[in-house]
């Protein structure tokens, strides 16, 4: 694997050079080395494909990959991609089948991926035909390392990644399973939308709880995130993965919020109903938004619950789709708490419209000047949890982590 001929800053921990967002080859590397290196990503739900033979398509990285139900108690992730002839052969975004077929040359695979009859293998009338050394067995669809974790599903293209619940570690861990406890889930529904801005910088926006009490007009008037409130900011001990974590507040004029351009005093809701929020998880915490390393946001803001699937598609963007999800058993009333409360969120969300124009126009600040960098020094130069959101501790550990994993 070759170097990239880049040098970080001296302030290691306090600044971030402009051209990790912009740098093709940077971007080339970041492929290889973090989306099909030694990672877990996020794929799905188990909920979306139920029955055997249910299936969806994703990507992980830039490559397609299908996740399919390919046994009672098993689930396959192998890439969309015949070993015949490359073709992407699976189109559609999800449904049901009993093999995997490739239309070229009718290639067909078992659910999980493996080879199952090739056309005219042996010749017709004694012509053509594969060479006798041909096995099947050597030409299955690439299979990915898949663990199903309380309803979710993940991947990774690498035999060196840890365990799902190594990689996220024992605290992280705990954040994990307050949320996705074992209990089933169903989706609610779906948004997407393509951000032209780096997929580093959505991480970096979930990492970054500074922004939040500035920009979030409707945060930071109702409270439901905000300086003055009780909250706190955590890595894991490699820096990778992230949680913001707070309490909800009220709209009030406070000592805080009389500095703040984005309180309004003076907005109210015209229907009250979506700050209709109900306790239900352990603790006082009502807010728990983890970023895992490098794919995915898992969302619980008050009863709205949701993740955030990342996939790249260049340096200068990336696609976002949005799973909002309810547990099984939930009550119709929770159901429909739930969507009322996703209005907050996804590419018109009254708060998560703000993240995805204020990440293209980083992006074009950066695109014109990639040897600048970028400061992260409010909180000071420290990598650790505290507990405050005035700080962007999460951005300096998730770039410790990158420059290791990116040999920098």
């Amino acid at each position: 694997m070759s170097s990239i001929s880049r040098i970080w800053p001296n302030d290691v921990a306090g600044r971030v050079p402009y051209w990790v967002y912009t740098d093709p080859e940077v971007y080339a590397a970041e492929l290889e080395r973090i989306w099909y290196g030694p990672h877990w990503l996020y794929c799905g739900l188990e909920a979306e494909i139920p029955e055997v033979g249910d299936f969806k398509t994703t990507t992980l990285g830039e490559r397609p990959v299908i996740v399919v139900r390919s046994g009672p108690d098993e689930v396959s992730v192998v890439e969309n991609r015949c070993a015949h002839r490359g073709v992407k052969f699976c189109q559609a975004r999800k449904g049901h089948t009993k093999d995997l077929l490739c239309p070229y040359h009718q290639w067909n695979y078992s659910l999980r991926g493996d080879l199952q009859g090739a056309p005219f293998r042996r010749g017709v009338r004694g012509q053509g035909g594969m060479p006798s050394d041909f096995n099947p067995k050597d030409h299955g669809l690439r299979k990915l390392r898949v663990e199903v974790v309380n309803g979710l599903v993940w991947a990774t293209f690498s035999d060196a990644a840890p365990s799902f619940r190594e990689y996220l570690g024992d605290r992280f861990w705990q954040h994990y399973t307050r949320v996705y406890d074992g209990r089933k889930l169903q989706v609610l529904g779906y948004n997407r939308q393509h951000i032209p801005g780096n997929w580093k910088l959505m991480q970096e926006n979930i990492k970054d709880p500074y922004h939040a009490s500035l920009l979030h007009v409707f945060f930071v008037t109702f409270g439901l995130f905000r300086a003055d409130q009780q909250s706190a900011t955590e890595i894991d001990p490699t820096g990778r993965h992230g949680i913001l974590i707070s309490r909800t507040g009220k709209q009030e004029l406070n000592d805080v919020t009389a500095d703040m351009r984005s309180f309004r005093n003076d907005i109210r809701l015209a229907d009250p109903r979506i700050m209709d929020a109900v306790r239900e998880f352990p603790g006082d915490d009502t807010v728990g938004m983890i970023t895992v390393f490098p794919s995915v946001v898992l969302q619980q803001n008050s009863n709205s619950v949701s993740v955030r699937q990342i996939v790249p598609t260049g340096p200068d963007g990336f696609d976002f789709h949005w799973t909002h999800w309810c547990y099984a058993d939930d009550t119709p009333e929770m159901r429909l708490r739930r969507t009322r409360q996703a209005n907050l969120f996804g590419p018109a969300g009254f708060v998560s419209a703000d993240d995805s124009e204020i990440i293209e126009m980083n992006q074009q600040g950066f695109a014109h000047s990639p040897d600048k960098d970028a400061l992260v020094l409010m909180g000071g130069r420290d990598i650790a949890s505290v507990d405050h959101m005035v700080t962007e501790v999460g951005i300096r550990g998730m770039y410790r982590y990158w420059r290791q994993a990116m040999g920098l």
